[in-house]
């Protein structure tokens, strides 16, 4: 088992270097054979974005990421365009704002896939806590216990709160998210990755997202 320390907290992180230099393998490997799918997902949606989600084509968010440090994550946009992101930390996702294309996108996953870009950088993996916007993140450091402790590691497109939870909506959710995260971190393995993946192709088959 290695240890970290993050910001005056010491974390205990499951796996040694021989685990975490394969995950990085794996994540790099994946992400580099979806980029042809990604190209060809990104030109159908330019085309459908002209009848049913006009507006761009993707949308970049700041998140929190590792160390606490911001980055700036990329999404298929799914909802009508704002400049302004009026939503606080423990209000409900805008629904109302989500388009009939980006519904489909939502509910079968297939939003967050330009995130395997994130990934290439280094600034995400294929699986790790879901990344929350910076602005609410900071709000949860100071309200959650153990939320810090969830940034130990890269952030993931897809982790264990996720399938479990689905999507987390303030702070109640974000507290039960924390604690499947923290609990990913300090066991995390190959074969509870293995099932958090296939758990993630179910819930993308079985169209359940939001």
């Amino acid at each position: 088992m290695s240890t970290y320390k993050i910001i005056n907290d010491n974390i205990f992180i499951s796996g040694d270097k021989f685990f975490w230099f394969s995950k990085r393998f794996f994540d790099l490997f994946i992400s580099i054979l979806l980029i042809p799918v990604l190209l060809i997902l990104t030109l159908l949606i330019i085309f459908l974005n002209l009848f049913y989600n006009k507006g761009p084509t993707f949308y970049v968010q700041k998140r929190m990421g590792k160390d606490c440090k911001p980055f700036y994550a990329l999404k298929f946009r799914t909802m009508v365009s704002s400049e302004i992101i009026n939503r606080k930390h423990n209000d409900p996702l805008e629904l109302e704002r989500i388009t009939r294309l980006g519904h489909f996108l939502r509910k079968c996953r297939l939003d967050e896939l330009p995130q395997i870009i994130n990934v290439v950088y280094g600034e995400m993996s294929l699986i790790g806590p879901r990344p929350d916007y910076y602005e609410h993140a900071l709000v949860f450091l100071d309200t959650i216990p153990g939320y810090r402790i969830r940034h130990a590691i890269r952030p993931g497109i897809s982790g264990l709160s996720q399938i479990r939870l689905g999507y987390a909506q303030g702070v109640d959710a974000t507290k039960k998210k924390s604690k499947i995260d923290v609990y990913y971190i300090k066991n995390v393995n190959f074969y509870l990755d293995f099932k958090i993946f296939i758990g993630t192709i179910m819930t993308v088959l079985k169209g359940i997202g939001i």
